[in-house]
């Protein structure tokens, strides 16, 4: 477990987005500015999953990861430089060149526990998945590509390459959901398909072809619009009961590459193919928290405790680990 200064408790917001009735109640209940135990603020957290005795923060601006274990973070490489560069920026003219692992998902890797990151497929340069696990409590991490993979995946979701942006998955037992974000201002609506765990940690260690990885069960989903632009799918995890939470921003971008301005964060319980409810997270120092990355901690007395991640689109402020609390209807 991480520690969270407590945040003054945020009135839990409802809904108020357009295309949905239920309620998702959500307060924020910690914040914690995530900065690596050098100083350097960790930026872009865009997944986050239990790794150890920790918590392993990807940063879609990065070839480094975030290892977040009691008070410490730690720096831990992913992937090698892309032209002599671990970071990437619109600034600096290098955004073309970020892997943008956007994915963590918990996994195994011959019996022993893993977390399985993946980019998220919007150009030729992020198509890569990573495995970290530990052995002996050092971090052990294999890179794979899987080009053909993504491609399989745009083919069945009936999305277009250069609209294909797959920014989140879920666990359930021996598959794993993933999420394609989806722009209704690009005509393209979130959805997922679902792809076996174990074949598809085997594409990532180069024992078997990223093309015969079995792709299935395309879904679409209707989460509703904020002001007019439509919530997009950022993670997802599976609770319990085997329902979904996932979390969404309504931000205002034409495509699957250029960053907008985001008008509102929300999580959304999904039952199957049915969204049931949507609610909006609340502001966090008067700012939308854009939610990137979802993991689960624990769920007691019916409220669901989650930790979150925030990506705020901004190189100059640090990420901010939220813990949130979910009352579901």
């Amino acid at each position: 477990m991480i520690p969270l200064s407590r945040a003054r408790a945020a009135r839990p917001a409802g809904p108020r987005v357009r295309g949905h009735s239920g309620r998702v109640l959500i307060s924020v209940a910690g914040v914690r500015a995530l900065r690596f135990d050098d100083g350097t603020p960790v930026t872009a957290a865009s997944a986050v999953a239990p790794l150890g005795d920790g918590w392993l923060v990807a940063q879609d601006d990065s070839t480094v990861a975030a290892w977040l274990r009691g008070g410490s973070v730690a720096a831990l490489r992913l992937l090698p430089p892309v032209e002599g560069l671990d970071r990437f920026s619109e600034q600096a003219g290098t955004k073309r060149l970020k892997p943008d692992l956007e994915v963590a998902c918990p996994a195994e890797v011959d019996g022993e526990p893993a977390v399985l990151l993946l980019g998220s497929g919007a150009t030729d340069r992020r198509t890569r998945g990573v495995l970290v696990r530990l052995d002996g409590g050092v971090p052990v991490v294999r890179a794979g590509e899987l080009a053909p993979l993504y491609a399989q995946v745009a083919g069945v979701l009936e999305v277009a390459a250069d609209q294909l942006n797959l920014e989140g998955a879920s666990r359930h037992g021996g598959t794993v959901r993933w999420f394609n974000r989806g722009n209704l201002a690009a005509g393209v609506r979130p959805g997922s398909v679902d792809v076996p765990l174990a074949a598809l940690v085997d594409a990532v260690l180069g024992r078997a072809d990223a093309a015969a990885v079995p792709v299935a069960r395309p879904r679409v989903y209707d989460l509703g619009e904020v002001a007019g632009v439509g919530l997009a799918v950022t993670d997802a995890i599976a609770l319990p009961d085997g329902r979904l939470l996932l979390s969404a921003a309504a931000e205002d971008t034409p495509n699957a590459v250029d960053d907008g301005p985001v008008v509102a964060s929300a999580l959304a319980l999904v039952d199957g193919d049915e969204v049931l409810a949507v609610g909006r997270v609340p502001e966090v120092e008067g700012r939308v928290a854009k939610v990137e990355g979802l993991a689960l901690r624990g769920v007691a007395d019916g409220v669901v405790h989650l930790l979150a991640v925030v990506d705020d689109d901004d190189a100059t402020r640090p990420a901010t680990a939220l813990e949130l609390h979910v009352e579901l209807g």
